[in-house]
């Protein structure tokens, strides 16, 4: 039987890989974005198109999804963003706008994963390496990458009893093609390739991880 994943925020470089990958094994996808740009373009893929830090919006995908007698087994939280700034200079509406994006979009893609997956379903988020380890100038950014940690931590404890698994994963820096146009070449020396993070996330999204569950994952290449 062909298991299905949830991929939340697949329409960029590293959605894309994800969904790839999961293609790749078998699975059924649904990409959850508010622009599907690489991933819709992949053969057997449904897109929903929401505002994932919009909780009504996401409860609707997964209304709408059992209504067509689709029940995801799998759940990635792969959406994000990155605004720099200092604590001393960040504004509400910058910090507001990155909790949204980084720790908003999981909170509420995992709210709506616990109230419907199953026995031997699981939920990956992806995090940061700034999320244990934030420097100067990532102020928001990494705050908001700790709280995905910390609600990783938290939800696989209330999911035990169901055996459902949470992990999450830290990436470091990826090489994808945004970044090689904004940062310096020397940054990217040993940026992980957004396949190689879609592995880690593929083999925590299988019966191979079944006990596997509250783990933060770092996936730093060689820096």
């Amino acid at each position: 039987m062909t298991d299905t994943a949830l991929v939340c925020g697949g329409g960029g470089a590293l959605g894309t890989a994800l969904v790839a990958s999961l293609l790749e094994r078998g699975d059924s996808v649904v990409v959850v974005d508010r622009h599907p740009e690489g991933a819709s373009a992949l053969p057997g893929v449904r897109h929903e198109t929401a505002d994932l830090t919009a909780p009504d919006e996401i409860d609707a995908v997964w209304e709408r999804l059992a209504a067509d007698g689709i029940t995801p087994r799998w759940v990635v939280n792969a959406a994000g963003g990155f605004r720099p700034g200092t604590v001393g200079n960040s504004t509400p509406d910058l910090v507001r706008l990155v909790e949204d994006l980084n720790l908003g979009t999981a909170w509420w893609s995992c709210r709506a994963a616990a109230r419907h997956l199953g026995e031997g379903g699981a939920i990956v988020n992806v995090a940061s390496r700034a999320a244990l380890s934030g420097g100067a100038g990532t102020a928001a950014y990494a705050v908001s990458k700790a709280g995905v940690v910390r609600l990783t931590e938290v939800l696989a404890a209330e999911l035990a009893p169901r055996h459902v698994r949470v992990n999450a994963i830290l990436p470091s820096v990826i090489d994808t093609a945004a970044n090689r146009e904004t940062m310096p070449a020397e940054s990217l020396r040993n940026a992980v390739a957004p396949r190689e993070l879609a592995s880690v996330v593929s083999f925590l999204l299988s019966d191979a991880a079944t006990a596997v569950t509250g783990a933060i994952v770092p996936v730093y290449g060689w820096a």
